[in-house]
């Protein structure tokens, strides 16, 4: 349940003619309203920033192998247990036509077959770049460097510390899954965390 007012016209200011058609815009794009950009648009300070944040970071060129930034961003949130980043990083991977069975796997990516071991690696920094600051070792960064070069490790800590963003806001005012991917997300967000993750 939203610790906050998330309907516009429920709040006590109406938000401004260009957050509204911000929210339009969001709203077209996805078919409803996301409840995560309701709640930013209560500040506009705290919106505009966000949003061109998020705008940026989707018209950026990966550097990382195809779709591997994908995975790492749901697998962080898995890792958080946000349940609202789970059900619409599916939806976002579901829209892409991936396979659906890659999400299944994902909550035991040391054992699932399908992974490599530069997708390992990459989960595993995902998940250590989730925790306390002292998790990600300078062994860990090295061999990522060897991976995927200087600039794919910057991306990879971008994109953690992004939906770190995402998973800590949401949760923090109670946002939860809305029901944008095809049905497995919250099964996948209830399910046991894997092995060694925190």
């Amino acid at each position: 349940m939203a610790r906050i007012t998330l309907a516009p016209d429920q709040r006590p200011h109406r938000p401004s003619l260009m957050i509204r058609g911000a929210l339009a815009v969001s709203r077209r794009m996805y078919g409803r309203d996301l409840d995560s950009v309701r709640a930013m648009s209560h500040h506009p300070g705290v919106f505009w920033p966000w949003a061109l944040m998020e705008v940026a970071g989707e018209r950026r060129r990966s550097r990382l192998p195809r779709h591997l930034d994908d995975l790492v961003v749901v697998a962080t949130a898995m890792h958080l247990g946000c349940s609202w980043c789970i059900d619409f990083g599916s939806s976002l991977w579901e829209r892409k036509g991936l396979d659906r069975d890659v999400l299944a796997d994902l909550r035991r990516w040391r054992d699932a077959e399908r992974f490599d071991d530069d997708t390992r690696a990459a989960l595993a920094f995902a998940e250590a770049a989730s925790g306390d600051l002292d998790q990600v070792s300078d062994g860990m960064v090295e061999d990522l460097r060897r991976r995927f070069g200087e600039d794919g490790v910057v991306e990879l800590a971008y994109l953690v510390a992004l939906e770190n963003m995402r998973s800590r806001f949401n949760s923090a005012l109670g946002l939860s899954s809305q029901g944008f991917s095809g049905g497995d997300a919250c099964s996948i967000a209830a399910g046991p965390q894997s092995a060694g993750s925190g």
